[in-house]
């Protein structure tokens, strides 16, 4: 059967200050780039029969630093709409409402055209996301490769295992890394995890 690959894109100025960053645009920086390049053999070395990724800059840049430049852009691969918090830390969030926790407590409202999504939001797209997954395992001949984001992918990873998406908050997932979801007896497991190139 078919595995799930995820590559969390690499790092930018925002997530190397640990900055909230949902819909702000933004680039990879040199390291990040570098990130992505690094894992390009172990991409080379899979078969991939789909492969998706997040409308936003720094997916698609890492989907072509990776060697992927056929990749679907999907909009339901976007980060988390961090609303109110968006280029925020939670440190920052903190000073404020302290205890907060993004995966059980979500975002204060943002502008009209950033609202903001909690956790239930994010894992309705995150399962819509899995259900073209499953018809692309279907029908294609290897694996399905997903190149996004942090929170999302946090997310995804909770849904796919058929768990609540506030139980993303278990799966830490740093920049410019490759996780593989698979199966044993039949039901979804984690099979590898943040892993870079050795060397």
């Amino acid at each position: 059967m078919s595995d799930l690959l995820l590559v969390r894109h690499g790092e930018t100025e925002w997530s190397k200050s640990g900055r909230h960053t949902g819909w702000t645009d933004l680039p990879l920086t040199e390291r990040g780039r570098e990130e992505a390049r690094r894992l390009e053999p172990l991409i080379r070395s899979e078969r991939i029969g789909a492969a998706f990724v997040s409308p936003l800059h720094r997916a698609r840049e890492t989907a072509e630093l990776i060697g992927v430049r056929d990749a679907r852009v999907d909009g339901d691969l976007r980060e988390w709409d961090y609303g109110g918090y968006e280029g925020v830390t939670t440190p920052e969030i903190q000073r404020t409402r302290p205890g907060w926790f993004l995966f059980t407590d979500g975002v204060a409202p943002g502008p009209a055209e950033h609202p903001g999504e909690t956790p239930e939001q994010v894992g309705e797209r995150a399962d819509r996301v899995l259900a073209e997954v499953d018809a692309a395992m279907a029908d294609a001949d290897g694996d399905v490769l997903l190149v996004a984001h942090g929170h999302f992918l946090r997310v995804l990873t909770a849904r796919r295992l058929g768990l609540p998406p506030s139980h993303g908050a278990l799966f830490q997932l740093a920049t410019g890394t490759l996780c593989r979801l698979g199966t044993e007896h039949e039901r979804p497991v984690i099979v590898e995890w943040n892993t870079r190139p050795t060397g």
